[in-house]
């Protein structure tokens, strides 16, 4: 998570080097901020994509965890292995 918002940070800086110059009037003020909005936003679509895999990669985990205990369980003999 601090490496992400190290990466945004960066980010953020190589796409202010690249645009060094000032904007000179509101058009060019309009292009750099849209510029900027657009990488934060593909940063932040990125970063929604990474948690929600590691969410379903838990999950599923869970989900082995939970036949893996279940099967223990029945093989042991204990009742209620089905819960």
């Amino acid at each position: 998570m601090v490496d992400d918002k190290v990466e945004m940070n960066n980010d953020c800086e190589s796409f202010t080097a690249t645009n060094t110059n000032d904007p000179k009037n509101v058009q060019e003020l309009t292009q750099y901020v849209q510029g900027l909005l657009q990488t934060i936003q593909d940063k932040f679509q990125n970063m929604s994509d990474q948690i929600l895999t590691r969410i379903d990669e838990m999950g599923n985990r869970i989900d082995d965890l939970e036949k893996n205990i279940g099967d223990l369980m029945t093989q042991a003999g204990v009742e209620g292995a089905d819960k």
